[in-house]
């Protein structure tokens, strides 16, 4: 049994509640987040990042089943979800027909959504304890690299949103971007 205390503290999940934008490592970058569900919180998150709407966003979660109230499970064949399991929990995102009920504040221009189930133990557990996914786009303001440390987010966002403590995964490129459907690569990891 694990005696360390948890990062993901209830100052985090208050702050995810309030329609705030937090920052917490992944697997290979700090990511910035917040309640996909929660417009405020996502436009509150593309003004930090400088970020326009269009590009859509990627949802992180701890479980596929957190992640079907947004996208369309039934525009997959088995085939293609066996193969995007395969990769899952791990760094590739795979873009799927979103439901059309999810807001375009997430997908943007697009008609689908990148998501991805993470192995990232922190990322896990705040899916967990918030009990849906997040929004997760790499913690960087325009024009400079992503942070890979607490210090480098602190710098950068001088301590303007709450912080997951914790350390990146040991990868070096942010995920992998692929088409559920096609298999398409659309950004390499």
């Amino acid at each position: 049994m694990n005696n360390e205390a948890s990062p993901v503290s209830n100052t985090i999940i208050e702050a995810l509640k309030n329609n705030k934008v937090i920052a917490y490592p992944t697997e290979a970058v700090f990511g910035v987040g917040c309640d996909p569900d929660s417009e405020h919180a996502v436009m509150a998150l593309l003004m930090l990042k400088q970020r326009s709407i269009e590009k859509g966003l990627i949802l992180i979660a701890d479980n596929y089943e957190q992640l079907k109230p947004y996208i369309d499970d039934s525009a997959l064949t088995q085939t293609q979800r066996d193969r995007m399991f395969a990769s899952w929990p791990g760094p590739i995102t795979w873009v799927i027909p979103a439901k059309s009920t999810t807001p375009k504040w997430l997908t943007g221009k697009f008609a689908s959504l990148a998501v991805r189930v993470t192995d990232h133990s922190v990322v896990k557990e705040l899916c967990l304890a918030y009990g849906k996914p997040l929004v997760s786009t790499s913690a960087n303001l325009s024009g400079l690299p992503p942070c890979r440390t607490v210090e480098e987010v602190r710098k950068q966002f001088e301590d303007t949103i709450p912080i997951v403590e914790g350390n990146v995964g040991g990868r070096q490129n942010p995920s992998e971007i692929r088409d559920a459907l096609t298999g398409e690569l659309y950004r390499q990891g």
